[in-house]
């Protein structure tokens, strides 16, 4: 339901004059750039993105690229009406010509491969590797791959990453569209508001980073000297100035304008509301309130997935000190020098690890038995099950962990460094 109109609503931008807004920016920064690029996420702000350039392109708005690829990662852990949608949409896509593609991590990056198989405890947000590993550089090497086949820089096999490879740029790039808007969170709003007021730049015409971008007149209202990762792409960002109110009237009002009735399933997870969306049970947000909203206002639809309720309190036991293991000694760095965080929780033990995996097979079995027909669950497949039983059986740890440390429940000598570096031993009492 709508808010009650306010005196000022005669001074915000109407859905028309966002559409005209964004394709004034698209027109002046896209044109410049022959291969444009999306990441897609299957949220509310990303599918706008993807339908409004679509719409125009098809629509003759604006000269189309001569190459579009659109990225969608597939975490395995976002909200089944979202994957589903999303789904939808690339292969509507597909068939526009557009190059909609569905990434996946590496197998050992993905989420249970690498907590049950490595060991490697929940994330949590002063250990937040979920994101890069799931999203972002599935995302980042699929995009490095297609600069490097249109000539723009080229990978290497030297001096590389832990994932066997570094890109060098060049000075043609991608043109990255992201739905990123004002008004979504604080943080972001500053650091927009940051690169907005960077070289005297203008708000309006989109939000767009542009790598050495040189400082004269001929460079259009908009443009910002901002670096990307390995120099892959300049990003723009032509929905910067939509509301959310925008964002549903093209989604929800204007099906028949856009032409992609795939959308409609987003309107489950977020009827006319902001609400946060993410993976399944994130133990990074203080309540799963997509899954929760999901449950509570469509049960006919998707009350089968009542078991997913249970990841979050499964991520937070397994953060526990008896699950874990624990340094009984201070490590000692390269320096010399001991570790500030002296006795530091580690990795899974393997018995928590069989547990975990024991009760997220568990989950999954449960949903997918009561569907019914309804959209299940695919948070572990046969062939990373098999990997991670692998990974037990070559007794894998995280890098700097044998497996012979004790749990880090086990009363011990306390361990302290002192503010001048030293070890400080504080025998157990009992």
């Amino acid at each position: 339901m709508r808010k009650q109109p306010s005196l000022f609503d005669d001074l915000r931008l109407s859905l028309d004059e966002a559409v005209e807004l964004s394709i004034d920016s698209l027109r002046e920064h896209g044109g410049r750039y022959p291969h444009w690029a999306t990441a897609y996420s299957g949220g509310k702000d990303s599918t706008a993105l993807v339908t409004f350039a679509a719409w125009a392109i098809r629509t003759g708005r604006i000269a189309p690229p001569k190459t579009w690829m659109v990225l969608l990662a597939d975490t395995r852990m976002e909200l089944p009406p979202l994957i589903s949608s999303a789904i939808e949409l690339i292969d509507h896509l597909r068939r526009d010509g557009v190059d909609a593609r569905v990434v996946l991590p590496a197998m050992d990056d993905r989420l249970f491969v690498y907590m049950f198989g490595r060991g490697v405890p929940p994330p949590k947000n002063r250990f937040r590797w979920c994101t890069p590993q799931l999203k972002i550089y599935p995302m980042q090497f699929a995009l490095e791959d297609e600069a490097a086949k249109r000539g723009m820089g080229e990978i290497l096999e030297t001096d590389v990453n832990r994932y066997g490879r570094k890109y060098v740029g060049s000075d043609e790039r991608l043109l990255m569209l992201t739905g990123v808007r004002l008004g979504e969170s604080a943080a972001r709003d500053r650091r927009i508001s940051i690169a907005c007021n960077k070289d005297s730049g203008e708000c309006g015409t989109g939000w767009m980073h542009v790598k050495d971008a040189p400082k004269n007149d001929d460079n259009p209202p908009g443009m910002f000297v901002r670096s990307t990762p390995g120099s892959v792409a300049d990003t723009l960002a032509p929905l910067l100035h939509w509301r959310l109110c925008n964002i549903f009237d093209w989604l929800y009002e204007t099906e028949d304008r856009h032409g992609f009735d795939e959308v409609r399933g987003i309107a489950a997870v977020y009827g006319m509301d902001d609400i946060r969306t993410g993976c399944v049970g994130c133990n990074l947000a203080s309540r799963d309130t997509a899954l929760e909203r999901l449950l509570a206002e469509h049960p006919a639809r998707w009350g089968h997935l009542q078991p997913l309720t249970e990841l979050k309190p499964l991520y937070a036991e397994l953060k526990r000190a008896k699950y874990r293991l624990r340094k009984s000694e201070a490590e000692i760095r390269k320096d010399g020098k001991p570790s500030k965080n002296a006795q530091r929780l580690g990795p899974l033990t393997m018995e928590a690890r069989a547990w975990g995996l024991h009760r997220v097979l568990d989950i999954q079995r449960r949903v997918n038995d009561a569907a019914n027909g309804r959209p299940g669950i695919d948070l572990i497949n046969t062939a990373e099950e098999a990997r991670i039983r692998e990974l037990w059986s070559l007794n894998t740890w995280p890098n700097g962990w044998s497996g012979s440390e004790i749990v880090g429940d086990v009363p011990i000598d306390s361990i302290v460094i002192s503010a001048a570096g030293e070890i400080i031993s504080q025998p157990l009492l009992i």
